[in-house]
């Protein structure tokens, strides 16, 4: 078990870097759609369903972000008038994919469950957009001004333009402050009271129910896929079961509390909790398939 001096300490760090990566990215996205032009955006996301899911994988591969990270592009892709489809593969995409992740799978896990990693990660983002584009869950985003609504004006230039969108970043954090502190203060709770040996004992592989258990753990903790790699490693060498391991990365990469706390600003109750369904099922499925591939 962590001590609650260390579990306090990690967590205070992690909320300063989440404020600092928010407001950071917040701006930079508010830059790229003055500088682009939400039209133009629409037009590169854009396309039927399929593609824009497809658009929306590859974007989310492209971009390291963490599941916290990943909301205020979330955000500005929504007020460029970005489709739900795209925007929803992209939220699920992003924390699991980019070439850094898979890299660190090869390395420390084999080219194999790599494969079999990019494969749930991408086909799973890609079924969880069809299946809430189909279910017409897009009515649940809570209302966003989209800037195309309202002329555009010209270009006037990084330092002309950077109150402007340093203004919208912290306009647009506002209010998530409270649901990211909520968020953290869980996770860190919920981080220095689970011992190690728990999940080796309840997720390991001569337990029929460690991959589901091992998803459901994972939803809770706040971890970043680089460093819960090496951690997943550790656990499957401490007795749990390879499956059991990418189930709890999954879970704990694709969801965790602030996120789940920082997406109510921007989803309507329904869909969160449509969001954490998803990901537990896609968890709990990654579970069953990755060790297929080794």
């Amino acid at each position: 078990m962590n001590s609650w001096g260390d579990t306090f300490k990690t967590f205070g760090l992690i909320a300063a870097e989440l404020v600092v990566l928010f407001l950071a990215i917040s701006f930079l996205v508010a830059l790229v759609n003055r500088r682009v032009g939400p039209k133009r955006i629409q037009s590169w996301l854009g396309g039927s369903p399929v593609v824009g899911s497809l658009k929306g994988v590859a974007l989310g591969a492209l971009t390291p972000f963490c599941s916290c990270s990943t909301l205020p592009m979330l955000a500005g892709m929504f007020k460029a008038g970005v489709p739900f489809a795209t925007a929803a593969s992209f939220l699920v995409s992003s924390p699991m994919l980019n070439p850094i992740i898979l890299t660190a799978v090869a390395v420390l896990f084999g080219l194999p469950i790599m494969l079999g990693y990019a494969a749930v990660a991408v086909l799973g983002s890609l079924a969880i957009a069809a299946t809430w584009n189909a279910l017409g869950l897009s009515r649940y985003v809570k209302r966003v001004r989209v800037e195309g609504e309202k002329e555009e004006e010209p270009w006037k230039g990084v330092r002309a333009e950077s109150p402007g969108a340093w203004r919208t970043a912290r306009e647009d954090f506002r209010p998530l402050v409270i649901p990211l502190l909520a968020g953290v203060s869980v996770g860190a709770v919920i981080y220095g009271a689970v011992p190690e040996s728990f999940l080796t004992s309840f997720a390991g592989p001569d337990n029929p129910a460690a991959i589901p258990v091992a998803a459901l753990i994972g939803i809770p903790l706040y971890i970043r896929t680089e460093a819960a790699l090496p951690i997943g490693l550790a656990l499957s060498e401490a007795g749990m079961g390879i499956g059991a391991v990418f189930a709890l990365i999954i879970g704990g990469a694709g969801a965790s509390i602030p996120e789940v706390s920082m997406l109510t600003a921007i989803f309507k109750p329904r869909l969160v909790a449509a969001f954490v369904a998803s990901i537990l099922v896609m968890a709990t499925a990654g579970g069953f398939i990755i060790p297929l591939f080794v």
